[in-house]
């Protein structure tokens, strides 16, 4: 078979891994034995074979494990053992429970749609592995119901590198997945957590989210806005369109947009996505704001004839005119918003360096 190039191959969910561990351990319990594969049924309908491993079984109870291939997709998840723990509950015919064990997160705050107190399984997760359970086990739920305990040994040191903490997750990762796949560097996760980021703050009553471009970004608005809690920092990344949307839908009074002058330049000139793939830096905005500040023709010309942004800000700094410029930048990126978000929310622009240290601020009504 042709090897597919690298970047490309799909993986599975952390939810899709789980239904595939519970599903296994229902047939273990059902059969006296778990398969060393099994078959199991995602959320958006296909069948897919996973690879069991051990597997054991007792009177009442079964074991399987699912190792987790995000394929391609940096995920932080990929190689993490998702085991299914299924007990009979000879007093609740019909019931299948699920519960969070070791290294699922504990959900410690509204705002995420789930039972604060209750483990960290999505929506559509819980309904896939409760959907996988009772297609093998229907005559075993017949005589009893079914408690599945999902657990994730070492996700407890795995949450640390994500930013579950912000959600009010704590104590694990969550198990995710609306597809069951997981899509190399997929920017629809990316834009979905950002979406979930901002509602997840407007849930919890904040009055305040914090947009930054990256993690230095962040970095940077996190040491200005100390008052803040966590939960309203987002990371969107390239995704300013949907970041913006979703503030006005939740409608949040304040936002805060911390960056550098490259993804600021793109806002400024109107890219509602700011990827560098998307569209170039218009350096003539940058030559047009440097002129407005006060810089000679000369120097516009080769802000203008460059094709990167940061040689604007370096000859700005040369020239002594570094917080003009940024200050300029800044409200160029509040007229241009102004025009999409009208009287929606007050926007406040905080730009740094490349090495995080604050250049300037501006703020206005959009």
């Amino acid at each position: 078979m042709e090897k597919k190039p690298k970047g490309t191959r799909k993986g599975y969910t952390t939810g899709a891994c789980s239904a595939a561990a519970a599903r296994a351990a229902a047939l273990g319990l059902l059969q006296g034995a778990v398969p060393d594969s099994v078959e199991c049924e995602l959320p958006n309908g296909q069948r897919i074979t996973f690879a069991v491993s051990n597997g054991h079984c007792a009177n009442d109870f079964a074991q399987a494990v699912v190792i987790k291939d995000a394929g391609d997709d940096p995920d932080v998840t990929d190689k993490a053992a998702l085991t299914a723990h299924v007990r009979l509950l000879p007093d609740a015919p019909g019931e299948v429970l699920l519960k969070g064990g070791t290294g699922v997160g504990t959900i410690t705050m509204q705002g995420l749609g789930l039972e604060v107190g209750g483990p960290a399984i999505n929506p559509v997760p819980r309904r896939n592995i409760a959907a996988n359970v009772r297609q093998v086990a229907a005559s075993l739920l017949e005589q009893a119901g079914l408690e599945v305990t999902i657990s994730v040994p070492g996700g407890e040191e795995l949450a640390k590198k994500t930013l579950n903490y912000r959600l009010g997750i704590v104590g694990g990762i969550s198990i995710l997945g609306t597809t069951g796949i997981v899509h190399p560097y997929s920017t629809t996760a990316f834009r979905a957590s950002v979406i979930q980021g901002i509602e997840v703050a407007a849930n919890q009553g904040q009055h305040c989210v914090v947009l930054t471009t990256g993690g230095r970004t962040e970095k940077f608005t996190m040491r200005e806005l100390p008052e803040l809690a966590p939960a309203c920092f987002v990371q969107m990344g390239d995704f300013l369109k949907y970041a913006l949307d979703t503030v006005v839908r939740c409608g949040l009074p304040q936002v805060v947009i911390g960056g550098m002058v490259g993804k600021l330049t793109k806002i400024a000139q109107g890219e509602t996505i700011t990827h560098a793939n998307r569209s170039a830096v218009d350096t003539d905005l940058l030559a047009e704001i440097a002129a407005e500040i006060g810089a000679s023709a000369d120097v516009c010309t080769e802000i203008s004839q460059s094709e990167m942004a940061r040689y604007a800000s370096e000859r700005m700094e040369e020239l002594g005119l570094i917080s003009e410029f940024y200050e300029a930048l800044g409200r160029r990126v509040i007229a241009t918003l102004s025009q999409r978000y009208t009287g929606k929310f007050r926007l406040r622009v905080l730009m740094c360096d490349f090495d995080g240290n604050k250049l300037a601020e501006v703020a206005g009504d959009v």
